[in-house]
């Protein structure tokens, strides 16, 4: 938990806050193809030049301006299409009369940039995120302020005591670990345990003990 939030009051992030690659927009770089296809040689006349007539495009699922009737796109490895995103595509692609190699090419060249500013406006944002929850848990008025380092230091007593390995790590890569709420939790748990008065065996309870149990179990 202090991890996250140093004796500067600094952000430090840890893990990999990186999302999982997908191409979920085609946006502007759509603009993009329909130039390429507006400055290149139309797809009816390099078919007629290829001595491809209407009757063998029909035979084989493709309108006379070389579009195929639907698309059948491959995602490259590890990456996972957008439906809608991918539909849109597929009926602009069909405007441009574009085969399904020519389509499949596009789609394969636009993939990784579009994945990798995906990528990197999602980390930029989970940095963001991560930093206003450190502002909010400077100005929290039980856990921040002058003693702030003192009161993660018995958050993180709290979380070696009740949690386990596994937990820290995942407070520290998902960012958790900086939310207010959490550090508030294991804050009264270590506050809490702190507290704590073990009792000897044949010890008789305080009067003060004695009452609190009366109050609570008669």
């Amino acid at each position: 938990m202090t991890d996250q939030i140093a004796d500067t009051g600094n952000i430090q992030t840890t893990g990999d806050a990186t999302p999982a690659p997908t191409a979920a927009l085609f946006g502007a770089e759509i603009a993009g193809a329909e130039q390429q296809a507006a400055d290149g040689q139309a797809p009816a006349d390099a078919q007629a030049d290829a001595g491809i007539t209407e009757a063998d495009a029909a035979a084989e699922g493709v309108k006379p301006n070389g579009a195929p009737e639907s698309y059948d796109f491959k995602a490259p490895e590890g990456v996972v299409f957008d439906d809608a995103v991918i539909g849109e595509f597929s009926t602009v692609a069909k405007e441009l009369g574009l085969s399904q190699d020519a389509a499949q090419k596009i789609v394969e060249r636009l993939t990784p940039k579009l994945a990798e500013r995906t990528a990197h406006a999602q980390a930029e944002a989970v940095t963001k995120y991560r930093a206003e929850l450190v502002s909010q848990v400077k100005a929290d008025k039980e856990i921040g302020g002058d003693k702030l380092n003192e009161k993660l230091a018995v958050a993180d007593k709290a979380l070696s005591a009740f949690g386990t390995p596994e937990l820290r790590t995942l407070l520290n890569t998902s960012g958790l670990g900086d939310h207010p709420e959490i550090i508030r939790a294991f804050y009264r748990a270590g506050v809490a345990i702190s507290e704590d008065k073990f009792v000897p065996g044949g010890t008789k309870p305080s009067k003060a003990e004695q009452s609190a149990a009366s109050r609570l179990y008669g």
